[in-house]
């Protein structure tokens, strides 16, 4: 009987019908011995894949549904710089030496994304037409305005844009944007595209990856570690679990170090010319600064797709999710009458201290998790940095240092945790935005 939460099919949603065809990754059976086994099929463990694959490593990826399902496949499709927090605050938090590197890295994170998607012709509608850190009450303004000078002072290729700039380019003139903050290193791209494309440039490097292969069991034998699946097992040297927002109970410590919480996107019909000339006409991404982030971006063939904050439950369709749609009139009135296609959500993992985790509690695991909505750009960067410590870099020279692992308290309590921080959070920003 296949496991319940085995070779589960792809949610609905745009990407799982505009995506570029899947390579074949068939369940594994019988056993095999690698030099390193990877737990979860998305940008982690894709691009720890590929990088090890290209180095001439035997590695072999475990995914328990197919590449791209989780985050990786659902996410806004924006590839954004940097972390949570400041450069500044980076640089305190991890030592001025270590916290640079970590920093430019970070911010200059989706430099290695379109670098990927060049060098392996990686089809994925991607498009660098900047991110866009937006405002929408004057009480965030001044921590805009640092990001931007310590962006600025730090080779950022940035922009200061007032209210009447961040207007023209958005479309919107209802006067919510105060300001934003335009960096250029950003874009965007088809999610499920990359992550496809990555598995296959994997795979033709070399890489073992199979999808419909939940881990069961993982056990030191004989001098390596042993992963048990339904039909087979394999043996490694190392072992990394790249499980991000869909960690289990394999290692339950790992899965209650993040909280999983959701974001669901809705997508119009390709809108008509003269509606898509209007909003961000250069291809930009933006997200709104706020407790409760609101995301959006035009794709490739002129859809509007706008994402935010969700119920945990998985849903889909175009009108499963309307306070989305609301938002989207709010912004643009005249996106009135527009047609709209396809809703989706999905997990993402939060961890307290807004950083990635890295973990190795003992020699041969490793595991990195917790992007906080910066996934497809950190996931991509650390999966290389994965790559670099399976082939013998030491832990000083990777950009996060392993750290303790700390299960968050009343874990379970989560999902009411995550209700209460969205409807507080959604308040906070109402209020914010009437003080300003």
């Amino acid at each position: 009987m296949t496991h319940p939460t085995e070779g589960r099919p792809l949610p609905d949603s745009l990407y799982a019908e505009t995506a570029r065809p899947a390579v074949p990754t068939p369940p594994l059976t019988g056993e095999i011995r690698v030099g390193t086994a990877l737990i979860g099929g998305g940008f982690t463990g894709l691009s720890a894949a590929l990088h090890l694959a290209e180095a001439g490593h035997a590695v072999a990826v475990l995914e328990a549904n197919a590449p791209g399902w989780g985050a990786s496949g659902r996410n806004g499709g924006q590839i954004n710089p940097g972390l949570k927090t400041l450069p500044s605050d980076v640089e305190r938090d991890f030592g001025p030496e270590r916290g640079a590197r970590l920093a430019h890295a970070a911010w200059n994170a989706p430099d290695l994304v379109f670098e990927l998607v060049e060098r392996h012709g990686i089809a994925c509608a991607a498009a660098r037409g900047g991110t866009l850190r937006v405002a929408t009450s004057d009480d965030q303004i001044p921590a805009l305005r640092q990001l931007t000078d310590e962006c600025r002072a730090r080779g950022g290729d940035v922009a200061w844009l007032d209210d009447a700039a961040i207007a023209a380019r958005t479309g919107t003139s209802t006067g919510r944007y105060r300001a934003a903050l335009l960096d250029r290193r950003g874009g965007q791209v088809n999610p499920l595209g990359l992550a496809r494309g990555m598995a296959q440039a994997a795979i033709g490097h070399g890489a073992q990856i199979f999808g419909g292969t939940r881990a069961l069991s993982l056990r030191r034998d004989d001098g390596c570690w042993r992963i048990g699946t339904r039909n087979g097992a394999v043996r490694a040297d190392r072992v990394v679990f790249a499980t991000n927002g869909y960690a289990d109970r394999l290692w339950n410590r790992l899965r209650r170090t993040v909280v999983p919480a959701s974001s669901a996107i809705v997508a119009t019909a390709p809108l008509p010319p003269d509606i898509r000339a209007r909003i961000l006409a250069a291809r930009e991404v933006l997200y709104e600064l706020g407790e409760i982030t609101t995301y959006y971006r035009i794709d490739d063939a002129g859809r509007l797709l706008i994402g935010g904050r969700s119920s945990l439950a998985e849903r889909s369709g175009p009108g499963a999710f309307p306070f989305l749609q609301r938002h989207a009139l709010t912004l643009w009135p005249f996106l009135h009458g527009v047609q709209w296609t396809h809703g989706w959500n999905g997990h993402v993992a939060v961890t307290l201290d807004h950083y990635p985790h890295w973990h190795e509690p003992m020699p041969g695991i490793i595991a990195c998790v917790g992007y906080n909505g910066r996934g497809v750009a950190m996931a991509t960067l650390l999966g290389r940095e994965i790559a670099r410590r399976a082939l013998g870099a030491t832990t000083e020279d990777i950009l996060l240092p392993p750290s303790p692992i700390r299960p968050i308290p009343f874990h379970a309590a989560w999902p009411l945790g995550v209700t209460a921080k969205i409807i507080q959070g959604r308040l906070t920003d109402r209020l914010s935005r009437l003080r300003g």
